[in-house]
């Protein structure tokens, strides 16, 4: 189950622990995060090699027969065959654009762009340590991201309002909690990025793609704000903090017009017209 859930995933994050308790045991009775980290691909390594094996015969009898989406599908799997039976992931195969959505339904785990996270004490929060230092290079080889957090720091904020954590981060040298780190990691990694909308009652954050056209945002909300876009009211995150807010920023004319063709940037602050 917990394979086939990752497999309707668009990315995968490999958690390792990099610090030092003895009160926590760990199952190989070592600290080794690399070694780890390899465990858990080598799993998945193997999981996508059960799963191409027992496709490709009934998928070559298709190809055999003229089938032209079973010979491109055959095609893509000896593609990934070949690293994953010398012990690499799919993902370091060198897929065509035009191969690519073909490419993501082979539903390889290993084919998913990968985040490396390293856990590590309190004291390393802020800049990690030797430990963390090890995930980042192996992160680097792999040509991935990586991000250091401290669980025990995150259970503990997360009973906490919002002052108190700033307190307490304070007192531990951090300028904001780790898992923001983490959500900012994982945006870059889906190409995602996020715009608002400000009412009287409430304020809302939208996840879109990057690259997203105004209209194509305002689809997020409703189809109904895409199909019958007019314009979006734009106010840039900064201006709109730096001016307290929507009034401010009309007043300072930061409030602008944006047609269908306007890219939405991170952090836009927007209302939309829109016919019905």
């Amino acid at each position: 189950q917990f394979l086939a859930n990752i497999r309707d995933c668009d990315a995968v994050a490999f958690v390792a622990r990099c610090f030092v308790d003895d009160d926590i045991t760990h199952v190989e009775n070592r600290i080794d995060p690399i070694s780890d980290l390899e465990i858990i691909e080598t799993e998945l390594m193997l999981a996508d090699l059960e799963s191409l094996e027992k496709r490709v015969n009934n998928v070559e009898k298709k190809a055999k027969g003229g089938d032209k989406e079973a010979q491109q599908t055959l095609r893509l799997i000896n593609l990934a065959l070949t690293p994953l039976r010398a012990g690499k992931p799919a993902r370091v195969a060198q897929v065509d654009k035009e191969d690519e959505k073909a490419w993501h339904m082979l539903q390889l785990l290993t084919s998913l762009p990968a985040l490396y996270v390293a856990n590590v004490d309190e004291a390393s929060a802020d800049k990690g340590n030797e430990l963390s230092d090890l995930v980042a290079k192996r992160a680097a080889e792999d040509n991935a991201n990586s991000v250091v957090i401290s669980a025990q720091i995150e259970s503990e904020i997360a009973v906490l309002d919002d002052e108190e954590q700033r307190e307490f981060l304070e007192t531990l040298g951090l300028e904001e909690p780790g898992l923001n780190r983490l959500i900012r990691e994982a945006y870059k990694l889906l190409g995602l990025q996020t715009y608002f909308t400000v009412g009287p009652k409430e304020a809302r954050a939208w996840t879109i793609p990057v690259g997203a056209t105004a209209p194509q945002a305002a689809g997020v909300i409703h189809t109904d704000f895409e199909k019958g876009f007019i314009r979006g009211e734009t106010i840039a995150f900064d201006d709109y903090i730096a001016l307290k807010g929507e009034a401010g920023a009309k007043e300072a004319g930061k409030m602008r017009a944006e047609g269908k063709s306007y890219i939405v940037k991170d952090g836009d602050v927007m209302h939309f017209l829109f016919n019905n």
